[in-house]
C-alpha cells in the first residue's frame, strides 16, 4: 500500500479518459477520479498510487457540481452511496444523456488524433429506446455472492452489491430478473430477452467443464429472424442490431462494391451484418462470414442459406488470412466487414487485410483506442478514412459503438 492510498483531497476535475474515468491534477501528477464529471470540483480519496506517473481515486463528495449532473439512474450506484458500495455498470449515470454523448465523442476524437493522426469529427447518435437512457438492455449478467444473494458487482472489485432494481434491462428483462431469491451452487445468472421468443433466466457456473447445453433463441431484425444459441453473442440494446444493420449498409461506398468479389464478415457471429451486405446487394452476392465460435457459425451458415454465394467458416480471424495467404487468394475488389471484440482487430490482422488487398473496409468498433490504434495502422497501409459514425448502443455507460469506412485507391 503506497503512503497517499486513503488520502482525500480536492481537485478540479478537467477532463474525460477512455473507460468513464475523469482526469485531475494534483501537484502536477494526473489523478483518474471515478463518478465525477470534466467542470467540478470534487473531494476524492485516492485508492491507488502504486503508479510513478498517475494515481487512482474515488468521488466522495461533489463540491461544485457540473450543469450536467444529474440524480444517478441507478440508486444502488449513486455518489452518495460508499465506492465500494456502488453498483456497477452503468458509470455515466450521472450525467445528462446529451452530455454523455458529448463526452462519448470527445473520447472517440481525441483517441483518433492522438493514436491515428487523423482529424475526424463525429456525433454520437441516440438510437431508438427512452430518452433517459434506461431500458434497454435484453442481456443482463448478474453474480451470485458466497451467501448466494444475487446483484452486480461493485464498480470497483468483484464484490457482488444486492440491487433492488435493474433500470438499465429492458422492461421484460427487469420482469424477470429474481433479485430477490438465493443462487447457491451458481456463480452468475444470465437473463435474456430475445426480440423473436421466450425469455430466460440462466443460472451459470464458471467453474464447471464443457460447454453449457446448447439452446436456440430468434432474433428478429426487420423482416429477418436470425437463429443462435441462447448464450451466444448478440446486439444488448435492443435497437442496437437494427441500428448497426442500416449503419453498415449506409457505410459500404457502392461505386467500389463488387458482389462477384470475395467479400468477407470477420468476427461474425451468427451473421448479422453478412445478412445486411447480402439484402443491400441482392441474392447474387458473394460473402464468407468467418467467427471462431463453431456453435455461432452452425447457426450462421443456417442464417444466410438463401445467399447462394454466402458461406460460414469456423476460424480465428487472423488464421483465416494467413490461410487466405498462403493460397494466393486476393481480396482485390472485396468489400470486408469486420466487427471485432473490444480488443479490436490489431496490426496482424490489419496487416493481413492490407497484403491480401482488400478494397474498402467497413470496420465495426465497440472501444474507440482499439478502432484508433487500428486506424493509424490502416492509414499506414494508404487507407484513408472516408466516413465515420458514431452510434449511442450503451446509455449510461462509457461505452460507445463507431462504424468506420476505409478505402485504398
Amino acid at each position: 500500500m503506497g503512503e497517499m492510498q486513503g488520502t482525500r483531497l480536492e481537485v478540479d476535475v478537467t477532463n474525460i479518459a477512455h473507460g468513464g474515468i475523469s482526469v485531475a491534477r494534483h501537484d502536477g501528477r494526473v489523478i483518474f477520479v471515478s463518478d465525477a464529471i470534466p467542470g467540478e470540483r470534487v473531494l476524492v480519496e485516492i485508492t491507488e498510487d502504486r503508479k510513478k506517473s498517475f494515481w487512482r481515486a474515488e468521488t466522495v463528495e461533489v463540491i461544485e457540481a457540473s450543469p450536467h449532473r444529474q440524480p444517478h439512474v441507478w440508486a444502488e450506484a449513486s455518489v452518495d452511496r460508499a465506492p465500494e458500495d456502488r453498483a456497477g455498470g452503468a458509470e455515466f449515470g450521472h450525467i445528462e444523456i446529451g452530455h454523455q454523448r458529448e463526452l462519448k465523442r470527445r473520447v472517440l476524437v481525441d483517441s483518433i488524433k492522438r493514436m491515428a493522426a487523423l482529424d475526424t469529427d463525429v456525433e454520437v447518435q441516440p438510437i431508438a429506446g427512452p430518452a433517459d437512457g434506461t431500458g434497454w438492455r435484453t442481456r443482463l449478467r448478474l453474480h451470485v455472492a458466497e451467501d448466494g444473494t444475487l446483484g452486480p458487482y461493485s464498480s470497483r472489485s468483484h464484490r457482488v452489491i444486492p440491487v433492488t432494481s435493474v433500470p438499465l434491462a429492458a422492461p421484460e428483462v427487469a420482469r424477470i430478473t429474481p433479485l430477490t431469491e438465493r443462487f447457491t451452487g451458481s456463480t452468475h445468472v444470465d437473463v435474456v430477452a430475445p426480440s423473436g421468443s421466450n425469455s430466460f433466466v440462466i443460472a451459470g457456473d464458471a467453474n464447471a467443464k464443457g460447454r453449457p447445453k446448447a439452446q436456440t433463441i430468434v432474433e428478429v431484425v426487420g423482416e429477418r429472424e436470425f437463429r443462435l444459441d441462447v448464450r451466444g453473442f448478440w446486439q444488448v440494446h435492443q435497437a442496437a442490431a437494427q441500428t448497426l444493420t442500416t449503419a453498415v449498409q449506409d457505410a459500404i461506398d457502392e461505386t467500389r462494391f463488387d458482389p462477384r468479389a470475395a467479400n468477407q464478415d470477420l468476427y461474425g457471429g451468427v451473421g448479422l451484418l453478412a445478412a445486411a451486405v447480402g439484402d443491400r446487394f441482392g441474392p447474387t452476392t458473394r460473402i464468407t462470414t468467418v467467427e471462431s465460435d463453431s456453435l455461432a457459425t452452425d447457426h450462421a451458415a443456417e442464417n444466410l442459406q438463401e445467399w447462394l454465394g454466402a458461406q460460414a467458416i469456423t476460424a480465428r480471424v487472423d488464421r483465416y488470412l494467413q490461410q487466405l495467404k498462403r493460397t494466393g487468394v486476393s481480396l482485390d475488389g472485396s468489400t470486408v466487414v469486420l466487427d471485432p471484440p473490444r480488443a479490436g482487430a490489431g496490426r496482424e490482422v490489419i496487416d493481413s487485410l492490407a497484403d491480401l488487398g482488400a478494397s474498402q473496409l467497413v470496420y465495426v468498433a465497440c472501444d474507440p483506442v482499439a478502432l484508433a490504434r487500428d486506424l493509424g495502422f490502416l492509414s499506414a497501409h494508404g487507407y484513408r478514412l472516408e466516413r465515420l459514425k458514431a452510434f449511442d448502443l450503451f446509455p449510461n455507460t462509457h461505452h460507445v459503438e463507431a462504424v468506420a469506412t476505409l478505402v485504398r485507391d
